[in-house]
This record gives C-alpha cells, sequence and structure tokens, in this order.
C-alpha cells in the first residue's frame, strides 16, 4: 500500500483539521504542497474541476473534502472517533455547523490588514491580491450567506463562549477527542494564530483545550514532488469496491459539486453511491484510471 498523500498549503484551515487528525492518528504520510488558488494542475489531472482544499491520495483513490480524507485516515489508523458515521445527533449536528457557518465566520473575522500583510510577506502583493480577488469570487457563488466583519467576529465569540461551556472534561464531547474536537479546531487556529486575534484570553478551558489540539502535531511525513505522487497514481489501480451502489445512476456520466462553495463540477462515470459517499471513476492520459471518494452530504450528484 502506499503512502496516504495530502495536498495542501501552509495557510489552509481545513488542511490544518486534516494534519492534526494525522498527527492524532501517528500516521506516516508524504505532502505535496499546492497553490492557494487554482489553477493546480496536478489537482486537475487528478479530480477534475474541484477547486476546494486539502484533497488526499491513497494510490489510485483520490479523496475530495475533509469528510472523505478523515474517512480514510479512519480505513488507515482504525480511529473511528475521527468520521461523522456512527456518531450521535449531538456531534453530527455540531460538526455540519461548525465546518460551514462557524469557519466562513472565522474566515471573515479573520481577514483584515494583518492577514493581508502575512500573506503578502510568505508570498508577493500580486499574489496575494489575486488571493482575495478569488476568494471574493468564490464568496459571491456561495449558497451561505456571507456575514461583514463585525457580526462574524460576534459569531465566532459566541461559538468560543458556546465551547467555553461545554468542557467540562478535556475535549468537547468527553475525556477524549471525537472528529467534533477537529471540526472546533481549524477555524479558531486560523483566527487565533494565523490571524493573531486574541479572543481565547477570557476563555482559560478553550485556551487549554486549543493546547492539546496542537500537542498531536502533524505526524511523520516527507514533501515529495507533483511528479511523484502522479507516478505513484499511475502504477496503482483503485482499490476494489466491494458494496452494491444503491443510485440509478450507476455506471452513467454524472457531475458532482459541492452545494455550500467553491462549487465547480466534477465529471466522471458513477461507480458507486450510497447514503455516505459517492464514488467516480476518471482517466487521464498521465496517470490511467483513478477512483475520486465524496462524501454524499453536502455535494450534488446529477446526470452530466
Amino acid at each position: 500500500m502506499q503512502d496516504f498523500i495530502l495536498y495542501h498549503y501552509a495557510m489552509s484551515p481545513f488542511s490544518e483539521k486534516i494534519r492534526v487528525m494525522l498527527g492524532y492518528a501517528d500516521l506516516t504520510w508524504q505532502s505535496v504542497t499546492v497553490r492557494e488558488m487554482p489553477p493546480r494542475p496536478i489537482l486537475s489531472i487528478l479530480a477534475g474541476g474541484y477547486r476546494k482544499v486539502p484533497v488526499a491520495q491513497n494510490g489510485a483513490d483520490i479523496f475530495c473534502d475533509s469528510r472523505a480524507i478523515a474517512d480514510e485516515i479512519v480505513r488507515l489508523s482504525g480511529k473511528t472517533e475521527l468520521s461523522l458515521a456512527g456518531q450521535p445527533r449531538e456531534i453530527i449536528d455540531f460538526v455540519h455547523t461548525t465546518d460551514l457557518e462557524v469557519f466562513l465566520a472565522c474566515v471573515i473575522a479573520a481577514s483584515d490588514g494583518r492577514m493581508l500583510k502575512k500573506l503578502v510577506r510568505d508570498t508577493s502583493l500580486l499574489h496575494a491580491l489575486r488571493f482575495l480577488k478569488d476568494r471574493i469570487s468564490m464568496g459571491r457563488k456561495s449558497r451561505v450567506k456571507a456575514l461583514r466583519g463585525p457580526q462574524a467576529k460576534k459569531k465566532v465569540i459566541a461559538h468560543i463562549s458556546n465551547m467555553e461551556s461545554m468542557l467540562n472534561e478535556d475535549f468537547l464531547f468527553g475525556s477524549s477527542p471525537c472528529v467534533a474536537d477537529f471540526s472546533a479546531y481549524h477555524g479558531l487556529w486560523f483566527v487565533c494564530d494565523l490571524a493573531g486575534k486574541p479572543w481565547l484570553r477570557d476563555y482559560p478551558k478553550v485556551t487549554a483545550w486549543m493546547e492539546r489540539m496542537k500537542a498531536f502535531g502533524h505526524g511523520q511525513f516527507r514533501e515529495i514532488t507533483a511528479d511523484q505522487a502522479l507516478d505513484i497514481a499511475r502504477t496503482a489501480t483503485p482499490r476494489v469496491i466491494e458494496t452494491a451502489s444503491e443510485d440509478s445512476l450507476t455506471g452513467h456520466k454524472v457531475e458532482v459539486a459541492p452545494d455550500d462553495y467553491g462549487r465547480e463540477p466534477v465529471t466522471g462515470k458513477l461507480v458507486f453511491a450510497d447514503g455516505h459517499a459517492l464514488v467516480l471513476e476518471r482517466s487521464h492520459a498521465r496517470v490511467g484510471q483513478v477512483h475520486v471518494h465524496f462524501p454524499a452530504r453536502g455535494f450534488v450528484l446529477r446526470p452530466a
């Protein structure tokens, strides 16, 4: 089995969510750093028009969206607490709200002059301006109503206050972490660590919880090139799907797209669908046949 490969960039909040999951799961992985915005040629080859980051790869199987990536980490590590599958309703509801509404509020609240200066310092002024233009365009196409800066800050502070009241033990839902902790972590990491907002100073339980989450680290990994990653896909074959597909579109050409933001579709042949996952078969001259995995929730499936 090939090592797990993560396509990510340093300032990506959802990439940080997955990096900390990998540290918690104690997995060895390989890293391919991609641009903060399209075009990303390697992901175009592997995952078609999908524009979000992170994306993961294991051989000739490609995983889009942090939920699908988390399920692959569960498959590799046995850490079932990292998946939404089988979780009680209160955890599922918390994750859905935190990964979308709270996350977007964190991004808006953090996107001020300090963050822009950091991006300029790490890249260039031209790159930073292009990045902002790309994110503004993506936000306009989102189905989620964007908050203004003060509204976003208020929502984030309310979220932190709610977490403070939840933390009666070391983690949000008990003495050990679950998927909810990782969903709550990456937005606050973006606001407090990257953007430098001092909003945790009045919340000692959340501050201590953040330190426990950071302590998981990112696991052991090594950098590889895009060509090395594509060669791994080319020499592998997608793993066998052992469960029967439940959708009448199975075997037909379809489009799959996120239903919230970054809604560019991916086209391929549907080879599996149930209430939990979608899998498309795609081919490219550089890598041959690959299977692209998506979570069923949060994505729209339609005939191409």
